[in-house]
């Protein structure tokens, strides 16, 4: 099972955007699994700007000599992607890998960061109903009084449907 969630954040005028992702692998999965996440990873990858952190469940990766099979295959999907690992030790919390898909876009020591940013928010022009006020007692009084099966003798389940609605 692999978990992540992706935020893309707006640049402001004329700066680009930045998508940060966050990522869990629960250790020892299986291929399928693995694929799907290197097919989510390339995906993320091919963003202008990205931060992508977590815990990959590599304990024991070695970058210079990847030695399993799994660590060799997402090294090889890490290097596919042009992604550059920050981290050079080990963290206290559950984040043992910190990658960026450009040069320069984190420094090497990495201790904390902030989103500043406006918020804004988007009014919407959609109405909506409001269920809470509706009389559904009348509702099922009227829908009661419909002869159903004649008003959909022979006809198609769609055409049915779009007698309902």
């Amino acid at each position: 099972m692999v978990e992540s969630l992706c935020v893309r954040i707006k640049g402001k005028a004329n700066k680009a955007d930045v998508v940060v992702g966050v990522y869990y692998q629960l250790p020892s999965q299986g291929d399928n699994t693995n694929e799907l996440s290197y097919k989510e990873l390339r995906d993320i990858s091919r963003s202008a700007a990205l931060v992508l952190m977590g815990d990959f469940n590599f304990p024991d990766i070695n970058w210079e000599y990847p030695v399993d099979g799994y660590s060799r295959k997402f090294l090889k999907h890490v290097e596919d992607n042009f992604l550059l690992q920050v981290l050079s030790e080990l963290t206290r919390i559950l984040l043992d890998l910190l990658f960026v898909n450009r040069e320069g876009l984190m420094g090497k020591e990495v201790i904390e960061f902030q989103i500043i940013g406006d918020r804004r928010k988007i009014a919407s022009k959609t109405s909506t109903l409001d269920m809470g006020r509706a009389d559904f007692r009348l509702l099922k009084e009227l829908v009661s009084k419909v002869p159903w099966e004649s008003a959909f003798e022979g006809i198609g389940v769609h055409e049915c449907w779009s007698l309902v609605k």
